[in-house]
């Protein structure tokens, strides 16, 4: 299998953005290609994350559309849509073709717009979140993505004692990371006080526990070796990719707190990549709420279980401490374009394995996992990257 690496990245603010999906993913895309220094003309295919555009945007044929509008139109192009999970499954169906030898040069992104500027409210917002549960079990209950992961967290709490101080303490340290990204949907410091003194959404969570509805875009080009070592960007190796499902609906899963599909998929990155959780020195994971990014840091074998909440409040993956998570702010801070959420954090860890994140810059950091999850967590990617040697 031939070789893979990250050779270019570029990115949006996450945010509000007024613009229309092909201009504000081309803010991500063009810089990407100039990172990576190819033309148009290198690239070999079009991999595109969009979960929601037809619900959204009334717009179904998104990546020959994005293609064209960045100069692509005649390569092959995909759009995938696995929920939250949407980039990072493109991801790795890039990698997958570059490996095979089938491409050399592959760009993938993600693009959505969530935010009041689609001129949908927060009601219907969140009912088309809500459309990536069981059609027949969860949604006619009323059940929405707050009440998912608070299910869940909620037996967290009850099994190993996590507690509301806990959580908050996740949230504090996304906020004060997003306060160093000028990047972030939300670049401002909260306290533990600020959180718990919140409006409650969906017990145990209150407001400052969850994430924002932002729209955003992110891009990364994948390149095979051979080539990567020819081009001007910096690459950043792909050293292992896992992608495990788990059972929906969620009152079918055998055990509410392991989150098995994030178990599987880090099993198989990190076997592909050679190293485990102990050689991680940055993470990005997928913290729609603070009680998800507790359970990410614990399938992800970075915590054993029941300690991620406990590590947080120790400032154990706060910048600084011994396993930074979510320098960028996560999706509570940084903010959540669903299909920009998953090359989004690859775009950060590339830019913390080449030194270059400024002031959330982990020191030292060679070895990077992403983590992200899609719908109830019953889909989940995992992507470990390491300094190319």
């Amino acid at each position: 299998m031939t070789g893979t690496s990250i050779v270019g990245v570029g990115m949006t603010r996450f945010g509000v953005h007024d613009e229309p999906l092909t201009e504000l993913f081309a803010e991500a895309a063009f810089p990407a290609l100039d990172d990576a220094g190819v033309t148009a003309g290198e690239v070999d295919a079009f991999y595109l994350g969009n979960a929601m555009g037809g619900l959204t945007e009334n717009d179904t044929h998104l990546a020959p559309t994005l293609a064209s509008h960045v100069g692509l139109a005649g390569v092959p192009c995909q759009r995938f849509e696995d929920a939250c999970a949407t980039s990072s499954n493109a991801f790795k169906h890039a990698v997958r073709a570059v490996q095979s030898g089938e491409q050399d040069v592959v760009l993938v992104g993600g693009v959505e717009r969530c935010s009041p500027a689609t001129g949908l409210g927060t009601d219907v917002m969140t009912r088309i979140f809500a459309s990536a549960m069981h059609r027949d079990y969860e949604q006619p209950s009323g059940l929405t993505f707050p009440g998912v992961f608070a299910l869940l967290t909620r037996r967290h709490m009850h099994e190993y004692g996590t507690t509301p101080e806990q959580l908050a303490a996740v949230a504090v340290k996304n906020h004060h990371h997003g306060s160093l990204n000028p990047r972030a949907h939300f670049g401002r410091d909260v306290t533990v006080e600020d959180v718990l003194e919140s409006p409650v959404v969906a017990s145990p969570f209150h407001l400052l526990d969850c994430c924002p509805f932002s729209d955003g875009a992110s891009a990364v080009v994948v390149a095979s070796d051979a080539v990567a070592g020819t081009l001007a960007g910096e690459p950043v190796r792909v050293a292992g990719v896992g992608h495990a499902t788990d059972v929906v609906p969620l009152a079918d899963k055998l055990d509410l707190t392991a989150t098995q599909s994030a178990r599987d998929a880090a099993a198989q990155a990190y076997a592909e990549a050679g190293w485990g959780a102990d050689a991680v020195d940055v993470a990005e994971v997928h913290d729609c709420f603070t009680g998800a990014e507790v359970l990410a840091t614990e399938a992800l074998g970075l915590f054993p279980a029941g300690e991620g909440g406990p590590a947080a409040a120790a400032g154990r993956t706060a910048l600084g401490g011994e396993v930074p998570v979510n320098p960028s702010g996560g999706l509570k801070a940084k903010g959540h374009p669903i299909g920009a959420t998953g090359t989004a954090q690859l775009v950060e860890l590339t830019e913390q394995l080449r030194g270059i994140a400024g002031d959330r810059q982990v020191a030292g950091a060679e070895r990077a996992v992403a983590h992200n999850l899609g719908g109830d967590a019953a889909t989940t990617l995992v992507t470990a990257l390491e300094v190319a040697s």
